[in-house]
């Protein structure tokens, strides 16, 4: 009920959209995507594939959700050959997404910002990244795969981490820190 669909949007086959959805011109959702109710998708955004959104999330203009993470291999002759990113993203309720973010998928298994996270512009989660309940990821932020934040969790402008850490519950990262 009160779907909002503006011109030029594209969804794919099996896309499920809750209530009070309002989804922006130029915008593409990708096959097998759920939306939960009160969500705000503005101009330009991207969903890939079986990515998954909670209720109350707002996604701004130029975001991308669900491309393939920055993962590859090195074969024997030191060729970079590109693994399979067959994982999905999971968004729970009650999240905000800046502008010309990207969120990758997994490779296996979930990307996933749970619920109250809010996510300034410019920010990068790697693939199989997790983001716990009430983070703050300030402009510019950049989290490598398979990192884990806790429970309100900071993160100042340009701050950054490499891949495959944790961050406990309530950690700051001051902007320029790494």
């Amino acid at each position: 009920k009160e779907v909002t669909i503006e011109p030029f949007a594209v969804l794919g086959n099996n896309v499920v959209i809750g209530e009070r959805v309002h989804i922006f011109s130029g915008a593409y959702i990708g096959d097998d995507v759920v939306i939960g109710d009160d969500c705000v998708i503005r101009a330009n955004v991207t969903i890939e594939h079986a990515t998954v959104i909670g209720s109350r999330v707002t996604i701004h203009a130029g975001t991308v959700i669900g491309s393939d993470g920055y993962g590859y291999a090195a074969d024997e002759k030191g060729r970079h050959i590109k693994r399979p990113q067959v994982g999905s993203v999971r968004i729970d309720d009650d999240v905000e997404i800046g502008a010309n973010c990207c969120v990758d998928r997994a490779a296996y298994g979930l990307t996933w910002i749970k619920s109250g996270a809010k996510i300034d512009n410019q920010v990068q989660l790697g693939h199989n990244v997790i983001v716990g309940e009430n983070c703050l990821l300030v402009s510019q932020t950049g989290i490598s795969g398979s990192t884990t934040l806790g429970k309100n969790v900071i993160l100042g402008g340009k701050a950054a981490t490499k891949g495959h850490v944790s961050l406990g519950d309530g950690v700051i990262v001051a902007g320029f820190s790494g």
